[in-house]
């Protein structure tokens, strides 16, 4: 019998993922490495506690924020420079320049400017993501149907109109790239911005956490970020995904 449900094969592999984890656990008998179960003892613990739920809400609030400022404005640069080419000329240097700028001298530089604050904090989650965005919306709007373009200036579409029905369906696939690496990439850049300058958040915890040499807490606070990451992925962002290709 032939397992070909999607569902059931990722089952199955979490559970292979498991009794791997579970297998080599008892094999080292090591602090180091846990058992998955005492890593969810450790998790209900945390939840019962209310510890666990204030560090996340605090965490998701950060990346909500810097998420949303991030794709709405590199969803705007990278447009605009992918239909302007003097504009993406000019530009381009400083977009390189901000691409090499490794993320822990920028988180620094935000704390050493601006102080030890929120806004300090959002600002170089912001800085470290949005190069990404435009580059890659960038990439997208150079791809586009010159042919479509040239049809809706035909039929004098507005530029909003424009935008709507001719730009953002084409630009669907690297929007939801970006949307999908940046989800992957803010989470942890704002671990360390947490771990530098907040004193909450996951961040934070996993620093006290590492200071203790307490791995089980470790990992089961890098669960539940991990099944809230997935939660976001299977609840809004695929939905999202099947809605804006309906119309194939």
């Amino acid at each position: 019998m032939q397992l070909k449900h999607p569902a059931l094969q990722a089952s199955l592999s979490l559970v292979l993922f498991i009794l791997l984890w579970q297998g080599l656990a008892n094999l080292l008998n090591n602090p180091t490495l846990p058992t998955p179960w005492a890593v969810l003892t450790i998790l209900l613990d945390e939840i019962n506690s209310g510890q666990l739920t204030h560090h996340l809400s605090a965490t998701m609030s950060r990346l909500a924020f810097s998420f949303c400022i991030s794709m709405f404005l590199g969803c705007a640069i990278g447009i605009s420079l992918g239909l302007n080419k003097a504009l993406d000329n000019f530009f381009d240097t400083w977009l390189l320049i901000f691409l090499n700028i490794p993320a822990l001298v920028t988180i620094i530089l935000c704390y050493v400017w601006f102080g030890l604050t929120e806004t300090a904090a959002i600002l170089a989650v912001v800085i470290n993501k949005l190069p990404n965005v435009i580059v890659t919306l960038r990439e997208g709007t150079r791809a586009l149907d010159k042919d479509l373009l040239a049809m809706a200036k035909c039929y004098r579409f507005t530029r909003l109109k424009t935008l709507q029905h001719v730009i953002l369906p084409q630009l669907h696939p690297f929007i939801m790239a970006a949307t999908r690496s940046g989800l992957a990439l803010i989470w942890k850049i704002i671990l360390v911005v947490e771990m530098l300058g907040r004193s909450d958040g996951m961040g934070y915890q996993l620093h006290l956490f590492f200071q203790l040499f307490d791995v089980a807490s470790i990992l089961a606070y890098t669960v539940a970020f991990i099944v809230v990451i997935q939660a976001i992925e299977f609840l809004i962002l695929k939905p999202l995904d099947k809605r804006a290709i309906r119309w194939r």
